[in-house]
């Protein structure tokens, strides 16, 4: 048996620190600001938009919490370190925000059996100054939200309150100009909508990752394809392709090579070439000769 690892890649989650303490200052504050003013206005809208925002700062504090833990050095016990916490947290961070959604939806259509008056010109003022925090605070997260789930999460979340208070300077504008009250807790239905279209796929992608489903980006069958292509691989088993963390993927997989042990230059070209095509870093890959005598336990596919 042979395993190799790849460790010639820098595994270590991109340090946002820095992004988390203004994100989470600038949005903790611009809360009570709108809860504020959502109770002086009456404003279901700026409420609503206040309650997302708070599930937003606990949702960056779980993604910063997440983040600093992934970094903890692995122990005899947890072998892996606390990397899964990355995943764990965006689970959360998704149900939070969903749970937000049911919060909102049902007072506003509450406010439609009954509407109550409503400032305009409070609204506006209020939610411009959400424009700018949000859109401030998701360009802190732009550069990585590609790289990691956590991350793109902050970016979406906060991308998303933007255009929230986008819409609730528009509501707060019609309100002005027409004096329909009604336009307030439709805003705020058009906020639910948002945050549950944004928060959907962050839920469904963290989710697979719980259960440890391939990663999104990753097509199983071109990955063992390409093992049972290499020189002299007679066939392959037990592969299994999982995500330790938001950033870090793993492998491990049996190959039947006939001849024997092919050397470690064979399995560092494997490694280098499984994360340069796949994105997966850390590789652990079993050498077996196909001797009858001695089959693999693992290698019928429905066994695990």
């Amino acid at each position: 048996m042979a395993h190799q690892h790849n460790h010639g890649h820098n595994h270590e989650p991109t340090n946002y620190n820095r992004a988390f303490i203004i994100s989470v200052a600038l949005n903790s504050g611009f809360v009570i600001i709108e809860a504020i003013y959502g109770l002086v206005a009456n404003s279901l809208a700026l409420l609503a938009d206040a309650g997302h925002n708070l599930s937003d700062v606990l949702g960056l504090l779980l993604a910063w919490g997440a983040s600093l833990l992934s970094r903890r050095r692995p122990t005899l016990r947890r072998t892996y370190g606390l990397r899964r916490s990355s995943i764990l947290a965006a689970l959360l961070n998704a149900i939070l925000l969903l749970f937000a959604s049911g919060a909102i939806a049902w007072e506003a259509i509450r406010r439609f059996a009954e509407p109550s008056s409503v400032s305009g010109g409070t609204i506006i003022g209020v939610a411009a100054v959400g424009i700018v925090i949000n859109t401030v605070s998701a360009l802190m997260f732009l550069s990585g939200r590609e790289r990691d789930l956590n991350i793109r999460g902050a970016f979406l979340h906060l991308i998303a309150d933007a255009a929230v208070s986008l819409g609730a300077v528009l509501a707060g504008i019609a309100i002005v100009t027409t004096g329909w009250l009604w336009f307030d807790p439709v805003v705020s239905l058009i906020i639910v909508a948002v945050i549950v279209v944004g928060t959907w796929q962050l839920f469904q992608e963290s989710l697979n990752l719980v259960t440890d489903a391939v990663p999104a980006g990753i097509e199983p069958l071109a990955v063992r394809t390409y093992l049972a292509e290499l020189p002299g691989v007679a066939s392959v088993h037990d592969l299994h392709i999982w995500a330790m963390s938001t950033t870090e993927t793993a492998l491990t997989a049996h190959l039947v090579i006939l001849t024997g042990y092919p050397g470690d230059a064979f399995l560092m070209q494997v490694n280098r070439e499984l994360h340069d095509h796949f994105g997966i870093e850390h590789t652990t890959i079993q050498i077996e000769t196909g001797d009858p005598s001695y089959p693999c336990p693992l290698a019928q596919e429905n066994v695990v």
